[in-house]
């Protein structure tokens, strides 16, 4: 038990906790950004004559 409470009083495990929390909202931001985006993308129109 000793162990974690050194971990639950422990500054350094606040913060590394803060930025694991922060490290995944940007990859989650991230990939919620590209999937909206491709799924949401459109194909570019060409201007090739056509042979009709």
């Amino acid at each position: 038990m000793d162990f974690f409470d050194m971990l639950l009083n422990d500054p350094v495990v606040y913060y590394s906790i803060i930025g694991l929390g922060i490290t995944a909202g940007i990859f989650a931001f991230l990939m919620f950004f590209f999937i909206k985006n491709i799924m949401n993308d459109k194909k570019p129109e060409t201007n090739e004559p056509s042979t009709e």
